[in-house]
């Protein structure tokens, strides 16, 4: 059974009703039906009233819930014939970062994602999802390839942030990141990238400089996380609900903003409560934008890539001082 979070519970309390009146009527004969039915009735209503007014902080728990769909799991249902490419020919294979090359309907693509564990034996072998420098080193190291031999890129984001340990910073953590970011702005094929649960500060950014953006519904993609901004802001991480209303780094935020060019529905509830309904809604949004991607030239990917980054950002010119200190 998924994890229930707090804002769940009237929903987990009402079906729980309905599993006990199925099992009274069953064991003494009696037929409830009636009863079962309006209670289903109010549990469709319940979740409706809920799941369509998520807080952003409610959908920060949803994209970090321990059972959510990541890369492995999507993999066979997008994919045919993934290969895994390991290792960074410098160091060693960061297994927070997977990638290879598959088929995409047909299309040979060269497929990056970054990937969490299901325990805390995978969690320790993945890191938890944060990149080490050799994960994005290899990630290059594939989109090099794929630049190559003229195959589209596909990235999957779904990480706190970039592991920044000691042994990151002695390997050069800001350095990798840059220059996947270098590498990802200057390519000439198609580079769709999709943020599949949390989008973390610089480790998601390094695999997420795309010619298109694409966010599940409960996905989240900022500069911060809201528990650390909250512990800059207010020296107090218990303020993390209000860190993540600040950041407007929801999925629909983003796409209000232009930071995001589309939003990939989910199940009722998150795309744990139906892996194969969320990947019938993601492939058809990634083949949509992989078609047109590739009727443009690979001058002018490069070049609508570069300008999609420009227009993030809204800034006003010509601010005389005292207004912007609020004297006027």
């Amino acid at each position: 059974m998924a994890k229930v979070f707090d804002f769940e519970k009237p929903i987990s309390e009402l079906v729980q009703k309905i599993s006990e009146l199925q099992k009274f009527s069953a064991d003494k004969g009696i037929d409830l039906s009636q009863e079962v039915a309006t209670l289903e009735k109010k549990v469709a209503l319940l979740k409706m009233e809920i799941y369509n007014n998520l807080e952003p902080w409610q959908k920060v728990k949803i994209a970090r819930h321990p059972e959510r769909p990541n890369f492995y799991d999507y993999a066979p249902l997008l994919f045919e014939d993934f290969i895994e490419l390991k290792g960074d020919r410098h160091y060693a294979d960061d297994r927070s970062v997977v990638g290879g090359i598959a088929l995409f309907q047909g299309t040979a693509v060269t497929v990056i994602a970054q990937v969490k564990g299901r325990n805390i034996k995978e969690h320790m072998k993945r890191n938890f999802g944060m990149p080490y420098p050799e994960g994005y080193r290899k990630a290059v190291r594939l989109m090099d390839q794929a630049e190559k031999f003229g195959r589209p890129v596909l990235t999957f984001i779904d990480t706190p942030g970039a592991a920044c340990d000691l042994g990151a910073e002695e390997r050069g953590q800001g350095e990798a990141i840059a220059r996947s970011l270098l590498a990802m702005a200057g390519y000439h094929v198609p580079v769709i990238s999709t943020v599949i649960g949390e989008g973390g500060s610089g480790g998601a950014l390094a695999l997420g400089v795309g010619n298109v953006i694409l966010m599940l519904e409960n996905s989240f993609y900022s500069v911060i996380a809201p528990e650390s901004c909250a512990s800059i802001l207010w020296k107090d991480t218990t303020k993390a609900n209000e860190a993540a209303a600040a950041l407007k780094f929801t999925a629909q935020d983003l796409l209000r903003l232009g930071v995001a060019d589309e939003i990939i529905r989910e199940p009722q509830g998150g795309a744990h409560y139906n892996l194969n309904q969320t990947a019938e809604e993601l492939a058809p949004v990634i083949s949509k934008y992989l078609v047109r991607l590739r009727a443009e030239t690979p001058e002018a990917l490069r070049e609508k890539r570069y300008q999609k980054l420009q227009a993030i950002g809204v800034y006003q010119e010509n601010v005389t001082l005292s207004s912007a200190n609020g004297l006027d």
